[in-house]
C-alpha cells in the first residue's frame, strides 16, 4: 500500500489513475511517496511524523546552506527520531514497552521544539512557525495515545 504525503497545500494540476495508484501532479513540487505495511496505512501518527521528518530534512538543508551546521545537525537527529520511535512503538512487546517508546518520541519532540524555538527567535535563522505548529499537533497525538493507553 502506498501513501502519498503532500507537504504543501497547493492546487492539483492533474489527477490520473494508473494501476490503482493515484498520480497527482503539482507545479514545481515533488510528491513524497512512502510505503507502509497494510496494518499501518491509516496510522495518523506515523503519517504525521514521517511528513514532519521530511520537512525537518528540508529545513536543516536550508540551515546547512547558511552554514548553521550545529543546530542543523541537532534538529536533524531529534526531528527525524520522533517518527522512528513512533514506528518502533508499533511493534512493542508489551503495553509498558509501547508507552515507553512513545515517551522517548515525546522527549525527542521536546528537544526538537527547543531547537525550533531557538531558530524562530533568532533573527539570523529562517522562520519555522509551520514546523512548530506541526510539532504541536504531533505532541498532542502522542500525549493522547499515552494517556489513553495508561487507562486500559
Amino acid at each position: 500500500m502506498c501513501l502519498f504525503i503532500i507537504r504543501f497545500h497547493l492546487f492539483v494540476d492533474l489527477n490520473l489513475q494508473y494501476n490503482n495508484y493515484l498520480i497527482i501532479k503539482f507545479s514545481n513540487y515533488h510528491i513524497k511517496k512512502m510505503t507502509f505495511n497494510e496494518k499501518y496505512k491509516d496510522n495518523a501518527l506515523l503519517i504525521k511524523t514521517f511528513n514532519f521528518a521530511l520537512n525537518i530534512i528540508d529545513y536543516t538543508n536550508e540551515l546547512q546552506d547558511q552554514k548553521k551546521y550545529v543546530i542543523a545537525n541537532q534538529l536533524l537527529k531529534s526531528g527525524t527520531s520522533i517518527g522512528a520511535n513512533s514506528k518502533e512503538s508499533q511493534n512493542a512487546e508489551s503495553k509498558a514497552d509501547f508507552i515507553h517508546k512513545l515517551k522517548i518520541a515525546i522527549k525527542e519532540a521536546d528537544e526538537t521544539e527547543y531547537w525550533l524555538f531557538l531558530c524562530d527567535a533568532h533573527s539570523g535563522y529562517p522562520k519555522c512557525s509551520r514546523l512548530l505548529n506541526d510539532l504541536s499537533e504531533i505532541l498532542k497525538i502522542l500525549n493522547k495515545i499515552i494517556s489513553t493507553s495508561k487507562m486500559k
